[in-house]
């Protein structure tokens, strides 16, 4: 079957059966913004409803993956339906029956970490930078919160998630956020190779073998996001320091923290 290219605004979606590839392009650093988000979901869709795709390869830039989720869209105005839409797009992910994959070149931050995280299957250059810095805005990320114990193992997670600090690709396979770190050239040759061996095997088989594997994780999932989200909303966002945090990054400056 030939390829259909299709270009949006912040993304690229590439159909060649049995393969859907997913490029953000959000230039220069692959910001999600609402309205990434919102192609995405549909591309989601879309991809969902096509039978003769097997597995989804999620992509950036050599710069960049992603930097994460727009910070404009933390304000408390705005962070309920910027939550709603990119947990959407996560959610889409998890329940997909399709392999999902995910390589990571260059920044791999915030939503943008929580976003190839929840792939099947990671592959990310050494060189890579990967974190999680919401704690520094005095926010925090809900998906992370909520899944990458399960990953990484309870210390690993509470360590990136409370401090905010970054880690390399290499650093990221080592402690399970990413299957297989590589040098910057053989990232997407690597990938390739699982692509490769997927095409040899059943869509019947992987999409059950996929709802097996994740049964029981995705109870816990849907269930510790929601309350993620709950706390996000009614604690998190009533205290001055998350809007001192996402007012002093928009302002270019040091946030002033008083503890409430």
């Amino acid at each position: 079957m030939g390829t259909a290219t299709i270009t949006k605004s912040r993304i690229e979606m590439e159909l060649q059966p049995p393969v859907a590839r997913l490029r953000l392009q959000n230039h220069p650093l692959n910001v999600i913004d609402i309205l990434m988000m919102e192609e995405l979901a549909a591309a989601l869709a879309e991809i969902e409803a096509n039978p003769a795709i097997v597995s989804i390869v999620v992509s950036g830039s050599q710069k960049a993956f992603s930097v994460g989720v727009d910070v404009a869209a933390h304000t408390p105005d705005k962070v309920e339906q910027m939550l709603a839409k990119f947990h959407s797009v996560i959610r889409a992910l998890v329940a997909s029956k399709k392999v999902t994959i995910a390589t990571v070149h260059g920044h791999c931050l915030g939503g943008g970490a929580e976003l190839a995280m929840v792939c099947d299957l990671v592959y990310t250059s050494e060189l890579a930078t990967w974190g999680f810095p919401e704690i520094k805005l005095g926010c925090y990320p809900p998906v992370a919160v909520t899944a990458l114990a399960a990953l990484v193992g309870q210390k690993q997670a509470a360590d990136l998630v409370l401090t905010g600090r970054s880690i390399t690709g290499r650093e990221a396979a080592e402690i399970g956020l990413a299957n297989w770190a590589a040098p910057d050239v053989e990232v997407d040759a690597v990938a390739q190779e699982s692509v490769e061996r997927l095409k040899q095997l059943s869509p019947a088989a992987l999409a059950v073998t996929k709802k097996a594997i994740y049964a029981w994780d995705s109870i816990h999932f849907d269930k510790g996001l929601a309350r993620a989200e709950k706390i996000y909303f009614e604690e998190l966002m009533r205290t001055c320091d998350a809007q001192e945090g996402i007012n002093a990054f928009l302002e270019k400056r040091q946030p002033k923290w008083t503890g409430k």
